[in-house]
């Protein structure tokens, strides 16, 4: 942060404005109807302006007012938003209110280029969280007055620009997945036969893992799948687990390559979500709570799971078993599954037509988050510019930073002594 232009200076935050350490309220004082102040407890809160989980406080310890910069500064450090309005603030964050006419908003982008600074000196391997004394201390590049307001406007305007870049790719995106799903959903024609899923292909669950049995000296040791490893429509092995089973076991369940992949469940979503097994890993079994079809000759395994992935997403759906926090299928509904049986090379046909109309549809996002990667590139580095002072020509006849930072010394030297007192929520009105 050397070599600040010209009626620059390098200030602490506590310097410009004042700092609120957030402390979560008791719980006997929320409540989720009537007045209050809502509550923003960390991190999970940014980007919408909102809190996610709407909690109103009657009793805030710690209140921000609309427009203070609100800092995470727990898991992770770093992240920073505006307050949308009032607010009470949970210990995850720290709420920077700008003193002497400073706009909230050079704050918000001047700490969104440099809270890396911030978030090294983080500690805690769990939770990584820095202090009070951390944050009041952390450097801020400080612009004369007027020239921060023309850093905001030079800012906003790049922003702008991006934003709108930004809305395209992600509406162009949005279209490329609806294509896709159209594309993967031609498994099914009327004039097709149908069978059902156990009719033609052998069924199974797969191992329970039981902890008190791990240390049994007859066991082997072999990877298996859990339902995070199988997504829809291909694995993901960056994770894969191990698990001791019986030899035999483990060579009842081994996964072979053209094995379909079924999830029983869990979220909603993931409700018969399955992918091919193409024997990429050596001796694999799969956990209780992800299903495996056998296929018989005559049918296409990529074929199969594709129709499972788009017809039997509903189908699945719509015969499932809901509980209140969780959806599954057992293994009779899976059996029961349809499936459509064309000719094999008819089958084999669609999913070479469908592999190739979905590889131009990958190129195609990953084009597209390539240049989101790039816009948000381009943001921190036009921050960086902004306050290295190179986003807008410097006036000399502006009033150096140095007489403003003076200036809310005197401020607050000048102020009564402020007295600490619990907020009250906002009078009940209508």
């Amino acid at each position: 942060m050397s070599g600040l232009p010209p009626g620059w200076v390098l200030a602490r935050l506590d310097d410009c404005c004042a700092v609120t350490l957030g402390q979560s309220p008791p719980g006997r004082s929320f409540n989720t109807e009537g007045n209050g102040f809502p509550f923003f407890q960390g991190k999970a809160e940014f980007g919408a302006l909102k809190p996610t989980v709407r909690k109103w406080t009657t009793e805030a310890i710690r209140l921000a007012e609309e427009d203070a910069v609100l800092l995470s500064v727990r898991a992770p450090v770093g992240p920073v938003n505006l307050a949308p309005s009032d607010c009470a603030v949970g210990r995850g964050l720290a709420a920077l209110s700008p003193l002497g006419g400073i706009d909230s908003r050079y704050l918000l982008y001047g700490m969104r280029a440099t809270a890396h600074l911030l978030a090294r000196q983080a500690t805690g391997s769990t939770f990584p969280a820095v202090n009070g004394h951390q944050v009041r201390g952390h450097p801020l590049p400080m612009a004369p007055l007027v020239e921060q307001r023309r850093i905001v406007a030079a800012i906003e305007e790049q922003f702008s620009r991006l934003d709108s870049a930004d809305g395209s790719l992600l509406a162009a995106k949005a279209r490329l997945e609806l294509l896709r799903s159209t594309v993967m959903g031609v498994t099914t024609r009327e004039d097709w036969p149908w069978t059902m899923l156990g009719e033609i292909a052998d069924v199974v669950g797969g191992v329970t893992k039981d902890s008190k049995r791990q240390l049994d000296p007859r066991f082997v040791e072999v990877p298996y799948l859990r339902v995070a490893n199988v997504q829809r429509g291909f694995l993901d092995l960056a994770t894969v687990t191990t698990i001791r089973v019986a030899p035999e076991r483990a060579a009842a369940l081994e996964l072979l390559p053209g094995d379909v992949l079924f999830n029983e469940g869990g979220d909603r979503d993931k409700l018969g979500r399955g992918a091919v097994w193409n024997g990429e890993l050596p001796g694999c079994i799969h956990q209780n709570h992800v299903f495996r079809a056998r296929l018989a000759e005559g049918f296409e395994p990529k074929f199969v799971s594709l129709h499972g992935n788009t017809f039997g997403r509903r189908w699945f759906e719509k015969n499932g078993r809901q509980t209140t926090n969780l959806a599954s299928i057992s293994l009779g509904v899976l059996r029961r599954f349809p499936v459509p049986a064309p000719p094999l090379d008819e089958q084999r046909r669609i999913v070479d037509e469908v592999e190739a109309r979905l590889s131009v549809i990958d190129d195609m996002l990953a084009a597209i988050d390539g240049a989101t990667g790039r816009s948000a590139a381009l943001r921190r580095a036009i921050l960086e510019c902004a306050f290295r002072g190179e986003l807008v020509s410097q006036d000399p006849s502006d009033e150096p930073a140095s007489v403003l930072l003076e200036r809310i010394r005197a401020e607050r030297a000048a102020a009564p002594p402020r007295r600490r007192r619990a907020a009250r929520a906002p009078a009940r009105t209508g």
